[in-house]
């Protein structure tokens, strides 16, 4: 292991995230009363520009009348892009209205490490003022050519940085790629073709320290490509996705929490490692093969995950 380290951001429970528009508060409750681990309450895209103003009172008065932690869910306000003039009244009003009960503030479209810089200073200024004990997280959104030529910077913007998302849809209109649907594949492609940018974003947010969150998938009514969508993201390292339709909740709990079968595993090979230290050996055997000190490494992730889950 190299001598430089980055500690891990705070640790979340984020198998499942569900978008919310803040111009639609007749959906707060029934996001509240979800099994998603998380809720971002929209002002970007979701959002016409009619509806911004509304939309930024609706958010505060549902941050401040409903209790989302009681159910335990992390809320998240996505704020909108720094190339509007709504963003800088969407961080003021509402972290100055109601920033006790925010835990993060979603950055779309991050292009630079300034634009994390430029949120960060916004929040600790109000912070300060308002004498906030909460300390906000930042998640950002990746979803420019922008944004991934400079993931590396940005992941290391700001020690509030807690997660990087990957943004399927405007990412395929920044690289100008042709897709049939967002967050689904095309046909044309002999592949994944969003592969490339989700492992880059995994392998970022694994050297410093953060989550690893993907992104939407658009047809709803295909829970299968849901799945393997999801299931596709797991396997390189992605701990969650998004849910734009709430019926897409409990694929991505199912997909994100690993079975029983695989946390015995996990903490079976935990033992025996620690008995074999215990005989002054580096490695065991288990069930016929080799264990050592990575296979400890990647026993405790699931251990971990499963103890999130769980709750304890």
């Amino acid at each position: 292991m190299s001598h430089k380290y980055y500690k891990p951001a705070r640790s979340r429970l984020h198998r499942s995230e569900l978008a919310v528009p803040g111009s639609a508060p007749k959906m707060f409750e029934k996001a509240l009363n979800s099994e998603a681990d998380y809720v971002f309450l929209d002002l970007e895209d979701a959002v016409s520009p009619n509806d911004k103003v509304q939309a930024r009172a609706n958010v505060i008065k549902a941050l401040n009348e409903i209790n989302w932690r009681e159910k335990g869910k992390t809320i998240s306000v996505r704020i909108n892009s720094l190339d509007t003039h709504y963003m800088y009244s969407d961080l003021v009003e509402i972290v100055e209205q109601a920033g006790e009960n925010v835990d993060t503030i979603l950055v779309p479209k991050a292009g630079t490490e300034s634009d994390v810089y430029m949120v960060d200073c916004m929040l600790t200024q109000i912070e300060t003022n308002k004498k906030i004990k909460n300390k906000i997280g930042i998640e950002c959104l990746i979803e420019t050519a922008l944004g991934m030529s400079n993931i590396k910077e940005i992941a290391k913007a700001s020690d509030r940085l807690e997660a990087l998302h990957f943004g399927v849809a405007d990412y395929a209109a920044s690289l100008r790629a042709r897709t049939v649907i967002i967050g689904g594949l095309n046909p044309d492609y002999p592949g994944d073709q969003w592969h490339h940018g989700l492992s880059e974003l995994v392998m970022t947010c694994r050297a410093y320290g953060l989550r690893a969150i993907d992104g939407p998938f658009g047809d709803f009514n295909d829970p299968d490509a849901y799945i393997a969508a999801a299931k596709r993201g797991a396997s390189i390292g992605i701990e969650g996705k998004w849910a734009i339709h709430p019926s897409q909740i409990e694929l991505a709990n199912k997909v994100f929490s690993p079975p029983e079968s695989e946390v015995n595993k996990a903490k079976r090979i935990l033992e025996e490692l620690d008995k074999a230290a215990k005989e002054g050996k580096g490695a065991a055997q288990l069930d016929g093969r080799m264990i050592d000190a990575a296979s400890a490494r990647m026993a405790e992730n699931i251990v971990n995950i499963d103890k999130l889950i769980r709750g304890n």
